[in-house]
């Protein structure tokens, strides 16, 4: 799911899905003037959403752009800018035209480079002074996770469509290759199209820490490590880590890597780091400790941290971990921040007609003053937080509504019945504070 509120869902029974609404999202389509409304009246400075490949080209390879599409995101953009919002804008979060699956298979193929980049283009060109901040590709790591729903990723960021038996190591460098190129050919374009704006990669991001004081603990954290910002070092650094060229050979991966595409990625190295902070992770490398894994996202698979509580879908709270996060990736890359996703599914119950949502607000609080920390005490550039979510939406990793973000309630639940309505929340109040104290003051 987005903040444009429609949740994405893999069509033709790819992957067999829960019996949720998670087709119906919460119609930001038609709500977003109310949306922003509300986000205007909290007192925001910038929004983060995406733009939906397939409402500019519904099947990817199309000749010509949907105008329509176009003149929506037109429109939308002009009532933030109205409204003092700067927009924040992924051009693929989980979205590829899934036509490109079938006929294509996604990202393996080259072709599907010059599909994006031919998106990208359009979006710099038409949004040109409106848009000064742009990301390629949304969590463009979360399909290295080979270990625990690497079929799932491969399909969810590059459109690959896994059968029994694939070799899901070749098929992962393969695509994320062609992607990274298309992700560097998208940056040089818009640098040129539009030399004032910025463009950032966009990562799933949290430290990995050992277990132990084992050094097989602390090895296994390093490569967790390496293996997570794999996407982001070429990204941002314009060339493969030798370790990766190394496990490659070792796997028997054999990319075509032409000079050509070393150049285009030396060329395309983003403006910044932007990144989804939700909890860290924890490793060993003793078989009996990773028996005790935590619940929660898959992606965040990770052993239980002892010295963390969880939320009530097993994600580990970790506020000094984005702290811990954003200075590896500062030290690492040497490039501002951004971080554009952080928050706290939780289920929210309505009281007398209000949501006093104090669970979030303790979530929030912590990790604003690891943000504060980052920039007043770390003295690391943080362009901005942008916090997932804003609004209710679908939950991508269950497919749940009832798996609440938002600091502003919608009203629909899991069997997809309810209003739509709107209902601001405690946090709505609190955080409406925090942005006009610019984060002194944190009470409620």
């Amino acid at each position: 799911a987005g903040s444009n509120g429609v949740a994405r869902r893999l069509t033709n029974g790819v992957i067999a899905g829960e019996d949720y609404p998670n087709h119906l999202g919460i119609d930001f389509y038609h709500h977003y003037k109310e949306d922003l409304a509300l986000m205007a009246e909290m007192g925001f400075k910038a929004f983060r959403t995406s733009i939906a490949w397939t409402r500019i080209f519904p099947n990817g390879d199309d000749e010509q752009p949907n105008e329509e599409g176009l003149k929506f995101y037109d429109d939308m953009f002009d009532e933030m800018i109205r409204l003092g919002i700067e927009p924040v804008i992924t051009l693929s979060h989980f979205e590829m035209p899934y036509h490109l699956a079938e006929k294509y298979n996604g990202f393996m193929d080259r072709r599907c480079i010059d599909y994006f980049v031919r998106f990208a283009k359009v979006c710099f060109e038409r949004y040109k002074g409106k848009v000064k901040y742009w990301m390629t590709f949304n969590e463009i790591n979360n399909q290295a996770e080979l270990h625990s729903m690497g079929a799932h990723h491969l399909v969810q960021e590059g459109a690959v469509l896994v059968k029994e038996g694939d070799d899901l190591e070749y098929m992962m460098y393969k695509s994320a290759h062609h992607e990274l190129v298309a992700s560097a050919l998208a940056v040089k374009a818009c640098h040129e199209i539009d030399p004032d704006a910025m463009v950032g990669c966009m990562l799933a991001a949290g430290q990995f820490y050992p277990f132990s004081c084992n050094p097989d603990d602390v090895y296994k954290g390093m490569e967790a490590d390496r293996d997570n910002y794999f996407f982001t070092d070429v990204q941002a650094r314009g060339e493969y880590p030798v370790w990766a060229l190394k496990r490659m050979e070792k796997a028997n991966v054999k990319l075509t890597i032409s000079e050509e595409d070393k150049k285009i990625l030396k060329e395309g190295t983003v403006d910044f780091i932007s990144f989804s902070y939700y909890s860290s992770r924890c490793v060993s490398a003793d078989p009996e400790v990773c028996k005790n894994y935590a619940k929660g996202n898959a992606v965040f698979a990770s052993v239980k941290n002892p010295y963390l509580k969880a939320s009530e879908w097993g994600w580990q709270i970790d506020p000094l971990g984005l702290r811990i996060t954003c200075n590896t990736l500062y030290d690492r890359y040497n490039k501002p921040l951004f971080i554009v996703e952080n928050g706290l599914g939780a289920k929210d119950i309505i009281e007398d007609g209000k949501i006093h949502d104090t669970y979030r607000i303790d979530y929030m609080r912590e990790h604003i003053k690891a943000m504060n920390a980052v920039i007043n005490e770390d003295g690391i550039p943080l362009l901005g937080c942008t916090f997932w979510g804003i609004i209710d939406l679908v939950s991508a990793s269950t497919g749940e509504m009832s798996k609440r973000y938002g600091m502003i309630y919608v009203d629909k639940d899991d069997k997809g019945e309810g209003t739509y309505n709107r209902l601001k929340k405690d946090s709505f109040f609190w955080y409406q504070k925090v942005i006009k104290t610019l984060g002194e003051d944190l009470s409620f």
